[in-house]
Order: C-alpha cells, then sequence, then structure tokens
C-alpha cells in the first residue's frame, strides 16, 4: 500500500471492502438465483453498474492520491470510463430489447476501450522498465503471439462461425472484441519478457483482469449467436470481475524497475516452450481443421525464434569477444595489462622478426609517483596514469603496442629497425614525463632485444626489471645517495658515537632484509632509514642525550619529538621521501604502545619493523651512559621475549636466522 493520510486510507480501504462485499452478493445472486423480479433488476441494473462505476472511482482515487505513475493511470481510468460508460448505456436502453443494433453506441464504449488501454500498458512498460531492446521485444513477441495461437485455435473458430451473420459491419464489430482481447492479454504477457520474466503482483493483477474480459467476451458472443445468453446469469459477474481487477492493480506498488536480464535457464526455455506450443499447433491443423489465424501466429511464432537463436548466437560471440577483450585490458588506461604482453611476449620471443627489424621491449618504472598521488589523492593519480598511459601509446603507434602492467608500471613492445631503438626509448621515457607546480614525474627503464637476449617472456621480464632498476639505482644515487651523505656527514660531526650507532644499525638492517626476501627497492629504503633513522636527535641537546639517569615525563616527551624532526628534515630531500615515512614510524610498537602515531602490527611500515628490531640490539650490545651493556645471546632473548607487544614476531624470527647464518659479524651471538 502507497503512504496515504490516515483518513485517505480509512476511505480507501471502506470503499474497498465495499465493493468486494458488493461482488461476492452479486455473484451470489447470479450463481444461484435468489429472490424474485425486484431482486433481479436491483441487482443486474444497480449493484452491476455500482460495481462498475466503483472500479472506476478506485482508479481515479488513484490517480488523485498517489503521484508516482500518475498520468498512466489517468490513463487507464479514461479506458475503464468509457467501457462502464456503454455498459450502462447497454443496462438502460438495450438491456431486455428483443432485436440489439450491432453496433450500438455501447459498442462505441467497449471498443474505444482497448485502443485506451492499450496505450496505458505501454505507458506503464515504459515507465515501470525504461528502455527496451530489440532482443526483449522479441521475447515479448514470441511469447505474446505463441498465447495468442493456442487463443485462436481453442477459441477464434466457435466465435467466428457465430458472428458471421448480419451486415459486414455487425460482423466486424462482433470479431473486434476477440481480437482487441488477444492483443491486450499478448502486450500484458509481452511485458512479463521486459522484466526478465520476473512480473510482479500488478502485472498479474491486470493480466488477469483482462483474463476475465476476454473471457466474458468470447462467451457472450458464442451464446448470444447460439441464443443462449441470459442476463442476470453467471457470465455477467465475469465483466465487473474484470473491472474491479484492473482497478485494484493500480494500488498494488509496483516492483523496483529492471531492466530484463533473465537467467540463461528463462531465456532458453520460455522462447522453447513458446515453439513447441506453435509446433503443437501446427502439427493439430493435420488431424483437426485450426482456424488460419491460429496457424500464421504459429508460423510466426516459429519464425521470431528462429530470429531469436541467431540474436542470442551473436550477443554471446560479442560477450566471449568482449571477455577476452577485457581480461587482457587495463581497466583504467584502456592499455594491454601483464597478460596480454605476456602472449605478446611469448610470440615476439618465439618468432624472428622481419629483416632488419628488431623486437624492443621496454620496462618503465614511474619515479615520483607515490609522492604526487599522495600529495594530489588517488582520483588525480588515476588521471595522471591515464594521460601518461595514452602518450605512451601515442608515441609507438603503429609499431607496437604499450601495456600497464599495474600500479606506476608500464611497458612497450615495438618491432623496429635498430637506428630506431633510441628514438622509441626516449619518446617512450618523454611520454612518461610530466612536471608541474610541486611535482615532477619521470621515468626509469631497461630495455631487452627479443629473440637475441632472451628467448622467453619470464627471461625478458628478468633482464628488463634488472636494468630499469639499475638505471632507477644510478638515478637516485645523484640525489637521494648525495642527500644521505650530507645528513651522515652532519650526524659523524655532531655526534660521532650516534652516526657509529646508525652505521651499525644499518649493517644489521641489510642482513635482516636479505633473509626477509624484500625487493632491492625495499632492502635499498630500509637500510637508508636505518642509517637515517635518529637524525631528529641533531635537534635534542647533548646533555638530555647523554643524561646518566632516567630521563622525566617531559624530557621524554621532548625526546619522542625526535622521529617527527628527522621525517621533516629527510623529506626535504624528495628522493628520500620513502625513507622519511619509515623513521617517522621508528619507534612505534607492534602492540600500539609506540610513538608518534600509536600505529599497530600490520599498520607500521615493514622497513619500521626491521629498523625497530635491529636498534633495539644494537642498543642492548652497545655501551650507553642510560643502561647497562647486554651480552649478544641476551640482547637476542630480549627481543625473542618482546616478540609480539614490541616487535613484530616475523621480523625477530628473520633477525635470529639472521645471526645464526653470520659467523663474523655484530649479530653473531
Amino acid at each position: 500500500m502507497f503512504d496515504l493520510r490516515p483518513r485517505d486510507r480509512i476511505l480507501l480501504c471502506t470503499g474497498a471492502g465495499a465493493l468486494t462485499f458488493a461482488f461476492l452478493a452479486f455473484a451470489s445472486h447470479a450463481a444461484l438465483g435468489f429472490g424474485g423480479a425486484g431482486v433481479d433488476e436491483f441487482f443486474n441494473t444497480w449493484v452491476y453498474v455500482g460495481l462498475l462505476l466503483g472500479g472506476v472511482t478506485l482508479c481515479f482515487a488513484r490517480v488523485l492520491l498517489v503521484r508516482r505513475e500518475r498520468s498512466v493511470w489517468a490513463v487507464m481510468g479514461l479506458g475503464l470510463t468509457i467501457w462502464t460508460a456503454g455498459e450502462i448505456y447497454y443496462s438502460l436502453a438495450l438491456a431486455g430489447a428483443e432485436t440489439v443494433p450491432i453496433p450500438s453506441l455501447a459498442d462505441a464504449g467497449y471498443l474505444a476501450f482497448y485502443p485506451i488501454t492499450y496505450l496505458g500498458l505501454m505507458m506503464l512498460v515504459r515507465t515501470r522498465v525504461g528502455a527496451v531492446s530489440g532482443a526483449q521485444w522479441l521475447d515479448g513477441v514470441i511469447v505474446g503471439s505463441a498465447v495468442a495461437a493456442v487463443a485462436a485455435a481453442l477459441a477464434m473458430e466457435p466465435i467466428v462461425a457465430a458472428s458471421t451473420e448480419g451486415s459486414a459491419l455487425a460482423v466486424a464489430t462482433n470479431l473486434a472484441y476477440p481480437i482487441g482481447d488477444l492483443t491486450l492479454l499478448a502486450l500484458v504477457v509481452t511485458a512479463s519478457a521486459f522484466s526478465g520474466w520476473r512480473p510482479g503482483l500488478s502485472w498479474v493483477m491486470l493480466g488477469t483482469g483482462l483474463a476475465a474480459l476476454a473471457l466474458s467476451d468470447g462467451l457472450y458472443l458464442l451464446q448470444s449467436a447460439q441464443g443462449a445468453y441470459v442476463e442476470g446469469a453467471l457470465l455477467d459477474a465475469a465483466w465487473p470481475l474484470g473491472v474491479l481487477l484492473l482497478a485494484a492493480a493500480a494500488w498494488l506498488p509496483p516492483d523496483s524497475r529492471q531492466s530484463a536480464s533473465p537467467g540463461a535457464l528463462r531465456m532458453a526455455v520460455i522462447p522453447a516452450l513458446a515453439a513447441l506450443i506453435a509446433i503443437g499447433v501446427l502439427f493439430a491443423q493435420r488431424f483437426s481443421h485450426v482456424p488460419v489465424l491460429a496457424s500464421v501466429l504459429s508460423m510466426v511464432t516459429l519464425l521470431c525464434v528462429v530470429l531469436r537463436m541467431t540474436l542470442s548466437f551473436r550477443e554471446s560471440q560479442a560477450n566471449v569477444e568482449s571477455s577476452m577483450r577485457a581480461a587482457s585490458t587495463d581497466a583504467l588506461t584502456g592499455l594491454g595489462n601483464r597478460r596480454r604482453l605476456m602472449v605478446d611476449l611469448e610470440a615476439a620471443a618465439a618468432n624472428a622478426p622481419t629483416t632488419g627489424n628488431l623486437h624492443l621491449f621496454v620496462f618503465f618504472d614511474l619515479d615520483g609517483f607515490k609522492a604526487y598521488n599522495d600529495a594530489f589523492g588517488h582520483p588525480a593519480g588515476d588521471a595522471l596514469l591515464t594521460r601518461l598511459g595514452g602518450r605512451l601509446a601515442a608515441s609507438v603507434g603503429s609499431k607496437g603496442a604499450a601495456y600497464r602492467l599495474g600500479g606506476d608500471e608500464f611497458c612497450l613492445l615495438a618491432q623496429a629497425a635498430a637506428a630506431e631503438v633510441d628514438a622509441l626509448v626516449g619518446g617512450g621515457l618523454a611520454a612518461l614525463t610530466e612536471r608541474g607546480q610541486g611535482f615532477a614525474i619521470g621515468a626509469s627503464h631497461g630495455s631487452v632485444l627479443l629473440p637475441s637476449e632472451a628467448t622467453t617472456s619470464e627471461a625478458a621480464l628478468q633482464i628488463a626489471d634488472r636494468r630499469m632498476y639499475a638505471s632507477k639505482s644510478r638515478d637516485r644515487a645523484s640525489a637521494g645517495t648525495q642527500s644521505r651523505n650530507v645528513l651522515m656527514t652532519a650526524l659523524r660531526e655532531r655526534q660521532p658515537d650516534l652516526h657509529a650507532h646508525l652505521t651499525d644499525v644499518a649493517a644489521l638492517a641489510v642482513r635482516v632484509t636479505e633473509e626477509l626476501k624484500l625487493t632491492p627497492e625495499q632492502q635499498d629504503e630500509t637500510v637508508r632509514a636505518a642509517q637515517l633513522h635518529d637524525v631528529g636527535k641533531m635537534a635534542i641537546p647533548d646533555a638530555l642525550l647523554n643524561k646518566p639517569g632516567p630521563l622525566d615525563e617531559q624530557e621524554w616527551d621532548f625526546v619522542h619529538r625526535h622521529t617527527i624532526i628527522g621525517e621533516r628534515i629527510i623529506a626535504s630531500a624528495p628522493a628520500l621521501a620513502p625513507v622519511a615515512r619509515l623513521v617517522r614510524s621508528s619507534h612505534e610498537r607492534w602492540d600500539g604502545g609506540g610513538y608518534p602515531d600509536g600505529l599497530r602490527e600490520e599498520e607500521i611500515p615493514l622497513g619500521s619493523r626491521v629498523v625497530a628490531v635491529c636498534d633495539a640490539y644494537e642498543a642492548m650490545i652497545a655501551r650507553r651512559p642510560y643502561g647497562k651493556r647486554s651480552s649478544s645471546a641476551d640482547a637476542i632473548a630480549e627481543l625473542v621475549r618482546c616478540a609480539g607487544t614490541q616487535f613484530d614476531p616475523g621480523v625477530v624470527s628473520a633477525f635470529r636466522a639472521a645471526a645464526k647464518k653470520a659467523t663474523a659479524s655484530p649479530v653473531a651471538p
């Protein structure tokens, strides 16, 4: 039920209840025939007309009280009004007459109901289903024509035979009723196809109401032609029943709007059943007389089924091709993805290029993208990747293809003459370069020639990746290494003991990162963070750092600021931005009790967790003014004891494994 005011809801329920009671009384009188002539006239005229007017009123109440689909039900209500006007005219002017003229004003009202209701149903389809594809229309035509074929085979012949007496205009009028009824029923069935063969209750109610009207029209024509129609019999209850069902459908809330997306089983079974029905009608024609209309409708059904099968095959092929493209395409940039690259690389490695040409594979890794993403946000980062990918593809042109492997990694594979190799690599680097206020994006690269330097896709990727990382390391040496060297020199001059401590921590970090099998880039960042993790202590007074006794709370708060200070110092060199992030978190604890951000477990960067373990070990075995020196074995035991609270258990295990492997190093027990 729709959301109505309490008064409107009460009036509606009262009216619906009164109509239901009146209809039951009318149907009981028609079935049992109780009462005399006065009672018959009361039911056959006044109750009958009252039921029709009540249905019309119920429909227009929906128009007045509910805004949604108002125009649809206004048209449906208009159709019911004109049909009811025809019934009222028939009841008051023609009922009981010896001969009823055909056509009459009553017929005008009845027949006008069909096009108006058809328009209302089409508006309802458009409102609830939306855009309808050609395949959906075809599904509707298939089922609608099959239903019409069965109806024509069962009922059309006797109706036609009973309606061919009289003038041509009378015959046409009589035949218009079953044709109009079949048309409306076919449209309701078609709407079920549009909704994915999941019609809502309102569609079921509409179909039931139209079926009641169609059945009553057909039986009336037969009984009238045979002289067997009796006014006030049970047949007369079918017309008000149909009107009331149509009006009740207006008050059933529509299902959520959905386009037809039936499952594969329904999409195959329902047209197949329609085809079997059509074949059955044609088969029956060999043993009995079947109306021509039924045969024609059956042939239309079969032709539509064949056409639908063709469309389904084409859709399936298109879906397969689309799935294949999606599986080999990067969703963000539209370039080929890793799967597509591996296929193309295998083909390039297996097939020799044309005479005088080479297969060139270049692996690119963006420089500065992480900082750009952090500064401007992920949407801006995605837009940047899309722009750069488009430029890379344009730089390759028709000579090859560009790919995105994910993240900030791009590739190109091209066939070119030896003299064009440098131009292709340079064009790719230029395409992946962009500068603006506050950012600078470039790329490191590694290239390989196929099949001379690699005969498999895996080998080509490994060689190109190794060369790319070597290129990245050389680029970093000009900025990151120099910046690190400046800071390490400043530490050595300012606090020689602290410089020695950092050097030892870095040596430990090298072995632990190797044990953890980190990537070369992760190892490099972690070791640099180990070298610089206490650089912020340059801002802490020596008297505080070398205080013999324990620090008070205020002094500890001051010392705890050194990680944030160190992050600011290191991040001033853009090449060391990833290292600065590790330094900030190097004093966090696994249980969340560290500083400065209170991170816990996997929230702490892995490099920071490595630095924390190495720093703690070196602090325990070194001479310190504020603590007693521990042996290597005791220090490792303390790390194990604090694993899971202060330290990452996995990093502690890696540290112990590295200590066992070392025979002549600071981590040897």
